[in-house]
């Protein structure tokens, strides 16, 4: 079984991707940013727009019959790896122990004004 995962509540896109893909017991969501997907509005900071990114995944786990708890990899983009800490505190809020497997990665990103972009993937066994 594979289908792909397009949320309501995120605008519509010409660009070529899916939010996140379903691939039998596997969800894999698309890298996400900290905009606002109601306002379009991109969040302040480092901290606000971890938050942000992260309640746009699960956003998309959801829509895959998901919730974090089902992540077991999660990849961080960070154009400045500075904001490590920083992102690091929020992320941390997010998740619980035991954490998913994780990779941190220093990365120009499409848009200078990102501080932070996050794709993850859940194992969901139902």
């Amino acid at each position: 079984m594979k289908k792909a995962i397009v949320s309501k509540k995120f605008p519509k896109s010409d660009l070529p991707f899916s939010h996140g893909f379903r691939s039998g017991n596997f969800v894999f969501t698309s890298g996400q940013v900290g905009r606002n997907p109601e306002t379009g509005e991109l969040a302040e900071g480092i901290e606000e727009q971890t938050r942000q990114t992260l309640v746009n995944i699960e956003t998309i786990l959801k829509e895959a019959g998901c919730s974090r708890r089902d992540v077991v990899k999660v990849t961080v983009f960070l154009p400045d790896i500075r904001d490590y800490n920083d992102m690091n505190k929020v992320y941390n809020s997010f998740f619980r122990k035991p954490y998913p497997a994780r990779s941190c990665v220093e990365a120009k990103l499409a848009n200078q004004r990102y501080k932070v972009e996050i794709e993850a993937i859940a194992y969901k066994t139902s």
